[in-house]
């Protein structure tokens, strides 16, 4: 499931937060049908959870373990590319690259690797 980068995206965003379909394919931009057809595939592999709110379906990650999987897997990525890993930067830098990181999990992770010196 985490192979293709669009999915990556949409568990990404997810992190810390829900979204309905129309937000998510707004923050990945990509077509909202398509981001729909990417969640079926994430709810049958029970990555994401839906709510329902009137006509509108809100999606959330399963459990806390899948935000940690994808988490760890986009950290991982950013040491590849060059510079410093964005999972290493204060979090005024941070906020660039994932907005509301101050109420996600993640942001916990951070203080407590910056604690540690990693």
């Amino acid at each position: 499931m985490l192979a293709d980068p669009t999915r990556v995206q949409v568990l990404w965003a997810l992190v810390g937060r829900e979204m309905s379909v129309n937000d998510l394919a707004d923050h990945v931009a990509k077509p909202a049908a398509s981001v729909s057809q990417h969640l079926a595939k994430l709810r049958m592999a029970r990555l994401v959870r839906t709510r329902r709110h009137g006509t509108t379906i809100f999606y959330t990650l399963e459990n806390d373990h899948i935000g940690q999987l994808v988490t760890d897997a986009v950290f991982n990525a950013e040491h590849a590319g060059p510079g410093v890993p964005g999972h290493h930067r204060d979090a005024d830098e941070l906020s660039t690259l994932h907005p509301d990181t101050s109420s996600s999990p993640a942001s916990a992770r951070q203080a407590r690797q910056r604690g540690r010196g990693a």
